[in-house]
């Protein structure tokens, strides 16, 4: 919802086609709305003479998600009566999050959201696609990862786990230099593109010029469809949609940071003696760094 207006401008469009208990509401609401905001869901039912039931469903049909928010809209009506009747009440879209909310309940609304973008990215990624993106990486003389913003942590964090596996593999922060890199593999190579969008200007043009390049390609991306997908051989899917980028998108280093651990462990059991050696060998290497009192 936008101003008051625009909420008295939604009343007058749904009226018609609302219960009698309700428009005794909505005709409330629409003539005294300033009024409005200084009253509790039970005292707005006694004062139309309905149950708040039918309050909360008429604030409901005027889209918002409860009384609350409703309410929330009346007191802090938007400067701008141009924004749009959607854009008021989620500045972060896509993430269960209000002015109103308790700072304590803050956590379970966290873990509620990981864990629903968890559970989405397994039941969105393919089988058949991730073991071929584990025998891409096993096998690659080269690997060159490619990313920017949010998704520079796990790509970071990949580039990390498979230098401990003793692969050749290299992250520039610069995306200019990722495509210079990327301008300098052959098809021996693997180019591993990440992008929540998979639409990312810098991270495409780095993936489009490793595939001209003859290199393999891998995409890591919430949508299949997007610029990532179209130019990877491989694409493993972190998401059913992308989610818009003030919301969900900022979580997307869970779902993807999930998917470089499975990445990880998927490369060891392509040969497990060999990499289990491999990670003593960078166990010892580091050993003296661990701090001692």
């Amino acid at each position: 919802m936008g101003s008051t207006s625009h909420i008295i401008e939604r009343i007058n469009r749904i009226f018609p086609s609302l219960h009698p208990a309700e428009k005794q509401v909505a005709a409330f609401v629409r003539d005294r709305i300033d009024l409005v905001a200084s009253l509790t869901v039970g005292q707005l039912a006694e004062r139309c003479e309905v149950s708040q039931p039918t309050v909360i469903r008429l604030t409901r049909k005027l889209g918002f998600n409860g009384y609350r928010e409703f309410r929330y809209a009346i007191a802090h009506p938007q400067q701008d009566a141009d924004v749009p009747d959607d854009a008021a009440f989620n500045p972060l879209e896509g993430f269960n999050l209000h002015p109103w909310d308790n700072p304590d309940d803050v956590p379970h609304k966290t873990v509620a959201a990981a864990t629903t973008i968890l559970r989405e990215m397994l039941s969105t990624l393919d089988g058949k696609a991730f073991r071929r993106a584990i025998t891409q990486i096993a096998r690659a003389r080269v690997i060159d990862i490619y990313a920017v913003e949010d998704s520079l942590a796990p790509a970071t964090d990949l580039n990390t786990k498979l230098s401990y596996l003793g692969l050749q593999s290299r992250l520039h922060l610069d995306p200019y230099l990722q495509q210079i890199s990327a301008a300098h593999l052959t098809p021996a190579d693997l180019a591993i593109a990440i992008s929540y969008s998979g639409s990312s200007s810098d991270t495409v043009k780095a993936l489009r010029l490793a595939k001209n390049q003859g290199a393999a390609t891998l995409g890591i991306t919430n949508s299949a469809g997007t610029p990532i997908a179209n130019w990877s051989d491989v694409t493993l899917l972190a998401g059913r949609d992308s989610h818009t980028i003030y919301g969900n998108a900022i979580f997307s280093r869970i779902s993807h940071a999930a998917l470089v651990d499975m990445l990880y462990m998927g490369v060891i059991l392509t040969d497990y003696t060999r990499y289990a050696a491999v990670l003593d060998a960078s166990g010892r290497a580091i050993a003296d760094r661990a701090y001692a009192a």
